[in-house]
């Protein structure tokens, strides 16, 4: 069990983002650049990279819980602790981004 204090940002493995991607109760947001994100991508994300987070903060949707993903999980970590900040309810980062989601072969979209 995880305990989380005001100041940790709350993560989730991969197995978990796949369970929230089945059950269609989040939204998968790749804080990666652009070019990262045209390389591969967990189906159904949407890109906004950490550079541009802030000014595109307004455009996100509110009516599910967002799962931050990157490349490993430390700009998500950041990213996620914005959202949280900014009222975005139920952010969470995802542990091992991009790359660990690739290394368990799951499906990924490119361009």
């Amino acid at each position: 069990m995880h305990l989380f204090s005001r100041h940790t940002t709350p993560e989730i493995g991969i197995d978990e983002l796949d369970e929230l991607l089945q059950s269609g109760s989040v939204h998968v947001l790749d804080v990666r650049e652009d070019w990262e994100y045209r390389r591969g991508r967990v189906p159904g994300a949407v890109s906004v990279p950490l550079s541009r987070l802030t000014s595109q903060v307004a455009t996100l949707p509110r009516d599910k819980p967002h799962a931050v993903i990157c490349e490993s999980g430390s700009r998500s970590l950041s990213a996620a602790d914005f959202l949280l900040g900014q009222g975005f309810e139920g952010t969470v980062s995802v542990k091992g981004g991009t790359g660990a989601w690739v290394r368990s072969r799951r499906p990924v979209e490119t361009d």
